[in-house]
């Protein structure tokens, strides 16, 4: 076998970190307010406490990181990883990465109130603990109701209910308007998602739900779950019409046994950044939905149908976790924000949690290497 990518030693780590159970929750205050104490149970079984409003937040992966800015916490986030590089403000939080993980010294160093871990960070959780920390454990996310769910989750935690609610109207809007792109078209393409070494993302993954929004069939989740490294036989008979790539794989469809197959034969490929891939949070979801969609479907897709922020509305409803819930009402306006059309390269300037996704073709340098070395020791799904 040739000698593995980072990205799937990374995934070599799933079955290992996966939850071992859902999260659920119960709460000392009303439900459909975010009053404190709040009492939620984690993915380790772990009952966790706040007795108040958390003002300093660690995060241990970039989705944690990439959720807070979203629901508007991201002046509560204190620590961060250097996979989070591309937030808006980053530079000036504390990094608390080490070779492999976090560093257990340099969270306890930032003195947080609350330590956010999701499901790629259940080896440093048991350690934060015992440091004692309090931190709460997320299970890993397969879809995009699980993604819904932890943003929730990470409101009523930190005091943010309304901004998760948002962002949750916000994401699921999109979701909804990029469906209806597709939502006639019978003969839907199938897709690949490589990774190297003939890994693939398969069935029950995130992003096979990611890159099915944007209307294609995951081939390999027709008889395979998780990532699964298939033979080159097994590829070709696969024989994808279109191979979904980032700028790690830009040219794998030039390469064997996919430069065979239908996709590599027609060089059909749909161009993401690996961030988005990777991290399941809301930002993601939208930025794949429609950067997937305008390039499978540009007779199709019109940028008007990008949902802005500004354009949500909230109405409080009652969740699991005590929150509020919300729904995107009246018709999209012209923003200044950044529309989904738009794939030319360009420096990728780091978004606010008020501005649009930033639909953009590249990634800054710096960031994508860093997310790489990330993929080396952690599982895709962060």
């Amino acid at each position: 076998m040739s000698r593995l990518s980072p990205a799937v030693v990374g995934l070599l780590l799933v079955v290992s970190l996966v939850g071992v159970a859902p999260a659920s929750a119960t709460t000392a205050a009303q439900s459909g307010d975010c009053a404190f104490p709040v009492t939620l149970t984690d993915a380790t079984g772990t009952e966790v406490t706040i007795e108040e409003r958390p003002e300093r937040v660690t995060t241990t992966n970039p989705s944690a990181a990439q959720t807070m800015w979203e629901v508007g916490g991201r002046s509560q986030v204190v620590g961060l990883t250097q996979y989070a590089s591309y937030l808006d403000g980053a530079e000036s939080r504390t990094n608390v990465s080490a070779s492999f993980g976090v560093s257990v010294e340099k969270v306890v160093g930032t003195q947080p109130d609350l330590v956010l871990a999701p499901n790629a960070s259940a080896g440093d959780v048991e350690a934060l603990r015992q440091a004692g920390l309090t931190v709460y454990h997320f299970r890993a996310a397969t879809t995009v109701a699980d993604i819904r769910e932890k943003t929730t989750t990470t409101g009523r935690l930190t005091g943010n209910c309304e901004g998760a609610a948002e962002a949750n109207a916000w994401m699921d809007a999109n979701v909804e308007a990029v469906g209806a792109v597709t939502a006639d078209v019978e003969d839907r393409p199938t897709a690949l998602y490589p990774l190297g070494s003939g890994y693939v993302a398969a069935g029950n993954t995130f992003i096979s739900s990611l890159i099915e929004l944007a209307g294609v069939e995951n081939v390999a989740a027709r008889n395979h779950t998780g990532y699964p490294q298939l033979s080159d036989e097994v590829i070709l008979q696969l024989d994808p019409e279109v191979l979904f790539v980032t700028e790690n794989s830009a040219d794998i469809a030039s390469t064997e046994p996919y430069a065979s197959t239908t996709a590599g034969e027609r060089n059909a490929t749909v161009f993401l950044e690996v961030r988005d891939l990777n991290q399941p949070a809301p930002r993601s979801v939208v930025n794949v939905a429609h950067n997937a969609t305008a390039q499978l479907y540009p007779d199709r897709y019109d940028a008007d149908s990008y949902v802005p922020r500004s354009a949500v509305a909230v109405t409080p409803t009652e969740t699991e976790a005590g929150g509020v819930t919300g729904t995107a009402t009246g018709t999209p306006t012209q923003t200044s924000e950044p529309t989904p059309a738009d794939h030319t390269p360009s420096s990728d300037q780091p978004t606010t949690d008020a501005s649009g996704p930033g639909f953009t073709a590249t990634a800054a340098l710096a960031a994508l290497v860093a997310l790489v070395c990330a993929l080396g020791v952690r599982r895709r799904e962060d």
